[in-house]
């Protein structure tokens, strides 16, 4: 089991107003340590992120890099004890026969918010590893318009501090099935592709996808590695992002916003009236 410590810090803060008046008072806000993550002992890649859900945080990584895809190829994802390490913030995963291209694995040495990868030799790139999606199902434009309000509603540790992004995943009812929150967007959707991969729900090409913020190339290609044919964003995806969701047969959404929405890739899953 995780170790890690909670997702919010206490701080002090100083309260100012126009005026000069001043007043010290108690705050909280996201929490955000290194997690090393490691790959039988070898140390993979460090990222930024909030505590919470390492192991998922892990898994989803190899799910997302290509290394892992059903739950038997991870035979155990552990904490590593502290001796060293102030906070513990080291996970460690041992494969299940997975096979590894090591130089392609530890090209993360460090993860940010980009992937480092830009035109179209990286979308030619990724899908040497992840197929395009498909599927016939379609959901309705009033069923997306309600998944923000959801997903706001279940945001317990923004509800506290503002300063985490969120990534739900939704059935295609419109059920929120497992919600994560992060300080880095990448993360959240790779705890989620963790918890799914560790639950033996991959792919997930029944689903929806929901981010908080703006959507990259980064987290459409997370998307697909988990088979997801819908993502959907409170905020405008990049150019790159639009791109790879037409090619990999994604139905990518921005502006989600009230009743509106704008759909740059493949309309086909929206239910729209004649």
């Amino acid at each position: 089991m995780s170790t890690a410590r909670p997702a919010i810090a206490e701080v002090q803060v100083r309260k100012v107003n126009v005026s000069g008046a001043t007043h010290e008072v108690a705050d909280v806000t996201a929490t955000e340590e290194p997690l090393e993550i490691r790959v039988e002992g070898r140390s993979v890649a460090v990222v930024m992120r909030t505590p919470g859900h390492d192991e998922e945080l892990a898994a989803g990584f190899l799910v997302s890099e290509g290394v892992v895809q059903r739950p038997r190829d991870i035979l155990e994802v552990s904490q590593c004890p502290s001796t060293g390490n102030k906070h513990g913030n080291i996970v460690d995963v041992l494969l299940g026969g997975a096979v590894v291209n090591w130089d392609s694995l530890t090209r993360h040495v460090f993860s940010a918010s980009s992937c480092g990868l830009c035109g179209k030799t990286s979308i030619e790139s990724v899908f040497q590893q992840f197929p395009a999606v498909k599927g016939g199902w379609q959901v309705t434009p009033a069923l997306i318009a309600s998944l923000p309000d959801k997903l706001r509603a279940a945001q317990e540790t923004f509800s506290k501090t503002g300063g985490l992004h969120a990534s739900g995943l939704f059935d295609l009812d419109g059920n929120l099935v497992v919600l994560r929150e992060d300080v880095g967007r990448h993360n959240a959707l790779d705890k989620i592709l963790g918890h799914a991969l560790m639950n033996g729900m991959l792919p997930l090409d029944r689903h929806i996808l929901l981010v908080s913020g703006r959507v990259s190339f980064e987290i459409i290609q997370k998307a697909l590695a988990g088979g997801i044919g819908l993502v959907a964003a409170i905020s405008a995806p990049s150019s790159l992002a639009v791109d790879f969701a037409q090619e990999a047969g994604q139905t990518l959404i921005g502006f989600l916003r009230g009743e509106t929405m704008n759909v740059y890739t493949h309309p086909e899953r929206i239910n729209l009236q004649p």
